[in-house]
């Protein structure tokens, strides 16, 4: 669901929007994740734009890398795809710029910290500013290593999205909670990315915590696999993050026409969305 307003002058403002829109509706934000340059580039960029028609709130655009920390096999071999496709860090900025100029959802980039680590904190955030992005999600990122991304972050008015997990003890949850802008990735199980059958016991107990430890809003992400399992989730949280199950559909469209990509990745966040209201 995007704001109609118009936009606020800094990124993490539009985020913000987004989510007090869907505090008035009573609705909760679904947030799909997509591999910048998969199956290529322009398809990317078609992608997003299918998925912002279909009712997303926001997007994750996940950085291709060779060793991913999180991920599970669907989304290392999307990786892998982007990468023999010949995907660079320009190339992401490239894809992310083309969409941002052509959809209402924000859109944030997941990066390991070794990538903004090796271009350098400021031009990674001043280059990812000029892409046009809400704001970065950063898996590896510790949270003692964060007080530089964070303080260029803020400046430029993007988010920095922080991850808690289920083995994370309750004072450095609290801690992460605490200093999350944009909102709070809250993992749901322990391990890696990947679609499951069945949401983790003790999960509705833990969004509840965290809730309390912080003002910013709380996604759950990691094997959420359709649209039963996001009404589970939103019922607590204030929305979903669709990633593996998303991009095993751009996997099984490869070599199809572009239409049935779309149409395939549209319908199936419309479910998301609809189960989200």
């Amino acid at each position: 669901m995007s704001s109609t307003a118009t936009a606020p002058a800094r990124p993490i403002e539009r985020l913000a929007a987004v989510f007090a829109a869907h505090r008035a509706a009573g609705t909760k934000a679904v947030a799909p994740f997509v591999t910048a340059g998969d199956p290529d580039a322009a398809t990317c960029v078609a992608v997003l734009e299918a998925l912002d028609r279909a009712g997303a709130s926001l997007c994750e655009l996940g950085v291709p890398y060779s060793d991913p920390i999180a991920d599970g096999p669907v989304i290392q071999a999307s990786y892998t795809r982007a990468l023999a496709e010949g995907v660079t860090l320009e190339g992401v900025f490239g894809v992310a710029r083309e969409a941002a100029a052509r959809v209402r959802m924000p859109i944030l980039a997941m990066a390991s910290y070794s990538l903004i680590f090796r271009r350098g904190i400021a031009r990674f955030v001043a280059d990812s500013l000029a892409a046009g992005l809400a704001g970065l999600v950063v898996p590896d990122l510790p949270l003692e290593e964060s007080d530089e991304l964070d303080a260029a972050c803020r400046s430029a008015g993007l988010a920095l999205v922080r991850l808690v997990t289920p083995t994370t003890p309750p004072e450095r949850a609290a801690e992460i909670a605490r200093r999350s802008t944009g909102f709070l990735y809250c993992v749901s199980v322990a391990g890696v990315t990947g679609a499951r059958a069945d949401l983790p016991p003790g999960l509705v107990d833990r969004v509840r915590w965290l809730r309390s430890q912080t003002d910013v809003p709380i996604l759950v992400g990691f094997g959420i696999a359709g649209p039963e399992q996001a009404r589970a989730v939103a019922g607590v949280a204030d929305g979903v993050i669709v990633g593996s199950a998303l991009v095993r559909h751009v996997a099984e469209a490869a070599g199809r026409p572009r239409d049935e990509l779309l149409d395939a990745v549209g319908r199936f966040v419309e479910g998301l969305a609809a189960a989200c209201r």
